[in-house]
């Protein structure tokens, strides 16, 4: 959830005694069913996540303390042990519950890798697999996924790295994947829904110079607070929050295509590099400059195709 991106010194993380210093790893494997896998390994001892959303799904295991997030509305913990399923667009905070902080592991695969993952697999699989409870008690299977990560991390033996990630994600789909959530019913969510994808996609395209929310409010014909509860009742987040985070997606595309920091933070609209770093910390746990180093340095290991 490689290089040590935040912290000097050893590779590994201790697990145990009390944290005084967050450290994240990340590590890109490229040839996975085709496409590039994200991999986190992080002991977090203060840090809290800012509210963000992934594009893909964060499937991660805490391997040490309790974590406490808030997803869906409400506030959950997962203890050593637990798997952790966060679905695409969802969006979710994160952070130790006690003192002493907590360790995790974390997968970024996308719906397509998830589905290739269950195509083998006797009966119908989701097409989109959904999970009812971002928490599953499953030993076992978080044992299975700690391996996973632990095999492809190191990047040893390739083949051995891809069968063990489409094993247990074809088992975790198998075992607590199933159809889509109904349809909320009534008129406000889907109101909100909608005022909620105008907005973001208004605030997508005009990135470097976003209107103000009483321009976009006055466009949509409604208030300021209309359009505050609106946005947040469908994005779990305010819209500036959800700006801040929407460029730091856009930045990491662009520090994975090589560009530097400061030469990101502008082409996203950031006031300067230390604005992007600030908000970069807060959603991916990194400065912007240790993660493009990560990635960079991880770019060469290819797993089997």
């Amino acid at each position: 959830m490689t290089r040590i991106a935040g912290a000097s010194g050893t590779s590994s993380l201790p697990d145990h005694g009390v944290i005084t210093v967050d450290r994240t790893l990340w590590t890109r494997v490229n040839g996975i069913q085709g496409t590039s896998l994200d991999l986190l390994t992080a002991r977090i001892g203060r840090r809290h996540y800012a509210p963000h959303i992934h594009d893909e799904y964060a499937i991660g295991v805490t391997v040490d303390g309790l974590e406490t997030m808030r997803y869906r509305g409400e506030k959950i913990y997962s203890g050593a042990g637990s798997v952790v399923v966060i679905e695409p667009g969802e969006a979710h905070t994160g952070g130790p519950a006690r003192p002493e902080g907590f360790a995790y592991l974390c997968f970024y695969p996308d719906a397509e890798l998830l589905g290739a993952a269950t195509t083998a697999d006797a009966g119908p699989a989701p097409v989109r697999p959904h999970f009812r409870e971002p928490i599953i008690d499953d030993r076992r299977l978080g044992e299975a996924l700690r391996l996973a990560h632990h095999a492809l991390r190191l990047g040893d033996d390739p083949l051995e790295g891809e069968s063990r990630l489409l094993g247990v994600l074809g088992t975790l789909v198998r075992r607590h994947a199933g159809p889509g959530p109904n349809p909320v019913a009534g008129r406000r969510r889907t109101d909100a829904g909608r005022i909620a994808r105008v907005v973001a996609t208004r605030l997508s395209d005009e990135l470097i110079a976003p209107p103000t929310l009483a321009e976009v409010a006055a466009d949509l014909e409604l208030s300021r607070y209309q359009l505050l509860r609106a946005f947040r009742d469908a994005m779990g987040m305010p819209p500036y929050a959800w700006l801040a985070q929407h460029r730091v997606t856009r930045a990491r595309a662009l520090l994975d295509a090589g560009h530097r920091p400061a030469e990101a933070a502008t082409l996203v609209g950031f006031a300067d590099q230390a604005h992007l770093t600030r908000w970069f910390r807060r959603v991916v746990g990194v400065t912007p400059g240790a993660y493009r180093n990560s990635v960079q340095d991880s770019a060469p290991r290819r797993a089997a195709s």
